[in-house]
């Protein structure tokens, strides 16, 4: 199962603040905008996505279709084959996608200690 891109979504506070932070580290603006209340901040392959007042808690993300630095992949999963495989091993997802659709997508799944998990697919 080839999952794609991978970023940490953090719901943060303070949006301007966490920016700072994070370029504090070596982290630079790789996409977002402030008055959308979201950034995404990159450092070499490491991806961060700063969140204020869109979800509650820290999300793991996935994106099929992507590379690092956000740029298509010629083969990779379709979120609908990851889905297909997932459900086959039981495991339970919090959000669906219709498998008879194509595109963009994306499907939820909480793992065993609670952390939500984000497969979404921007291609």
């Amino acid at each position: 199962m080839k999952l794609g891109a991978f970023s940490i979504s953090l719901a943060v506070k303070d949006l301007k603040k966490s920016q700072e932070f994070y370029e504090s580290l070596g982290f630079k603006v790789f996409g977002g905008d402030l008055e959308m209340n979201y950034l995404i901040m990159k450092n070499e392959d490491t991806l961060i996505g700063l969140f204020q007042g869109m979800f509650d808690q820290n999300i793991l993300t996935f994106n099929p279709g992507w590379n690092q630095n956000a740029e298509a992949l010629k083969t990779y999963d379709d979120v609908r084959t990851i889905q297909k495989e997932l459900k086959a091993k039981n495991i339970e997802l919090s959000k669906e996608v219709d498998e008879k659709t194509s595109g963009p997508a994306n499907i939820i799944l909480v793992d065993p200690d609670g952390n939500q998990i984000l497969i979404d697919q921007h291609i």
